[in-house]
């Protein structure tokens, strides 16, 4: 576990070992949650990026016949 510290301007530096292994880019939005005691970074990704996830997946469902 890695240890940070927040600067006087409330800044904190994400080690270089997470931002390679993450591959985070300089610019790149990171969503943040704040969960009781426990702040999240989430990477936000391009929706371009989502392109072809789903593919394969069984698209096969039951529809009412008023729903067709």
């Amino acid at each position: 576990m890695k240890t940070i510290t927040v600067s006087p301007k409330y800044q904190v530096v994400i080690p270089k070992e997470i931002r390679e292994k993450l591959k985070l880019k300089p610019g790149q939005k990171l969503q943040v949650i704040q969960e009781e005691d426990r702040i999240e970074y989430i990477i936000l990704k391009d929706i371009k990026d989502a392109r072809g996830f789903l593919k394969g997946m069984n698209s096969d469902i039951f529809r009412e016949e008023d729903r067709i």
